[in-house]
């Protein structure tokens, strides 16, 4: 399976590449092959976007004032539409950033977290509740971990090891 993945990005905000946002989306696909259709190639758009962008997105669709990092509008298709349509995943730069040097982590760690994070809300996974969460957060944690990344939920990311302004 090999997922049509579309990136649209802001001018002028470092994010990673196109096949590091490929290897994210059709690693966590793949773990999740039993919930993606059948015979249908999965496709994803990402939107690479500002704070004043992404504030404007938060406001609009959860009701909340500021940026966030990463949004997921899952596609509603009404069922006799046959398509491998996933939605839309939406990361603002700058957050990603910000928050990766507040919680000492890499960069790349961080954008690779919220790629997951994105795409397994375009699958269904929330974490409103509190057993929804723990599914979810268990499934980022196997999948980042088995893509080479730290525990993006352990809090001990040591600084020395960090390398920020990588995007590979």
């Amino acid at each position: 399976m090999t997922p049509e993945i579309h990136i649209d990005r802001e001018s002028g905000l470092d994010a990673p590449d196109d096949e590091s946002f490929s290897r994210w989306v059709t690693e966590t696909l793949a773990s999740q092959a039993d919930q993606c259709a059948a015979n249908l190639q999965p496709e994803v758009s990402i939107r690479i976007n500002d704070e004043a962008e992404m504030s404007a997105l938060n406001e609009r669709y959860r009701h909340k004032s500021g940026p966030t990092n990463v949004l997921s509008f899952p596609a509603d298709l009404p069922p006799e539409i046959c398509s491998g349509l996933l939605g839309d995943i939406v990361i603002c730069a700058p957050v990603v950033e910000r928050e990766a040097k507040e919680q000492h982590k890499s960069v790349i760690s961080h954008w690779a977290h919220m790629t997951v994070h994105g795409t397994l809300h375009l699958l269904g996974f929330d974490h409103v509740e509190e057993s929804d969460a723990n599914t979810m957060e268990s499934l980022e944690r196997y999948l980042l971990v088995g893509m080479g990344y730290p525990d993006p939920y352990h809090n001990d990311h040591s600084p020395a090891s960090m390398t920020d302004s990588e995007y590979t």
